[in-house]
């Protein structure tokens, strides 16, 4: 009805029915009531990504994708790899980089079991890169890529307040696509459990390391320093987002974990483009930085954030 009285002449009655069809089915692909997802952020993304998921030439945003053009570590970058890999004396890599996230997914079969499971797939690019340092042309110091897959359920449990939004439990792999001294890799079985109350989102993401064989493993001290878990915060205050991760910080003692704070907001009047700044202090900033204190703080541009 709303069509017959505002759509253009141009547009056929097909048209209409297609508009109509693709509006119902957003609305039946969520459990929760219109109403009730505009309190709760996290289950407003779910309603709108699974309402455009399937839609051909749509992908959708997995984790923050930003873009950090000035990204400086007060603690210095470890050379002592990169000498070793390509057998020099010395190198000199600068304190200020630019870095950028790319993370999409995609689903692979939704609304199983009438609708109360989700499975996806995802990829996850994080490049840093040392673009200002043109003594040695400006390379890609590091690039991790984070291919993953995972079964997601939506419970939708209340305590305290609180909604038990999604559980997903999957497998994941990370690796920096290197070799010899260079090379950085390890899998993991993980869960990942999301708590939401109005405009604050919690989540816990435990995991466990597949085991490799010792000639294989580049990095067998890995979770010594990245720990069996992450834990995770997002509060959203307007348009600005504010997030905090804490990981191995526990099970270290405070003596090798890693906390990430970051806050995206609002450029005047641009709907999409968001300001970002991303400060990181521990390990594990990248997969050649695992076992090496990184002391971090960036400014760029948010394209999607966690809200």
């Amino acid at each position: 009805m709303e069509a017959m009285e505002n759509a253009s002449d141009s547009m056929t009655m097909g048209e209409i029915r297609q508009r109509c069809e693709e509006r119902t089915q957003g609305d039946l692909l969520t459990a929760a009531p219109e109403k009730e997802a505009n309190g709760k952020l996290v289950t407003e993304r779910m309603r709108q990504e699974r309402k455009q998921v399937l839609q051909p030439f749509t992908l959708t945003a997995h984790k923050p994708n930003y873009v950090i053009f000035g990204g400086y570590n007060a603690s210095s970058y470890n050379t002592e790899h990169y000498q070793q890999q390509y057998d020099l004396d010395s190198l000199d890599l600068d304190d200020t980089e630019a870095k950028f996230q790319l993370s999409i997914k995609f689903p692979l079969f939704v609304k199983l079991f009438h609708d109360k499971m989700d499975i996806y797939a995802a990829y996850t690019n994080r490049s840093f890169w040392q673009v200002y340092n043109s003594d040695i042309s400006s390379p890609f110091r590091e690039t991790n890529h984070e291919p993953e897959a995972w079964v997601q359920f939506h419970p939708g449990w209340e305590f305290l307040g609180f909604t038990n939004t999604w559980n997903s439990f999957g497998i994941n792999h990370q690796s920096n696509g290197q070799g010899g001294y260079l090379s950085r890799s390890w899998n993991r079985i993980f869960a990942w459990l999301t708590v939401e109350r109005d405009h604050l989102a919690m989540s816990f993401k435990p995991w466990y390391r597949l085991p490799e064989n010792t000639e294989d493993d580049d990095n067998p001290d890995i979770t010594h320093f990245m720990g069996h878990y992450e834990l995770s915060a997002s509060y959203k205050w307007g348009e600005h987002v504010f997030s905090l991760m804490s990981r191995n910080n526990l099970e270290s003692n405070f003596r090798r974990g890693a906390v990430e704070l970051s806050w995206s907001f609002p450029l005047w009047e641009w709907p999409y483009l968001k300001g970002y700044v991303r400060c990181f202090n521990g390990y594990g900033d990248s997969l050649i930085d695992y076992d090496q204190h990184v002391n971090s703080i960036g400014v760029g541009f948010s394209l999607t954030d966690w809200l």
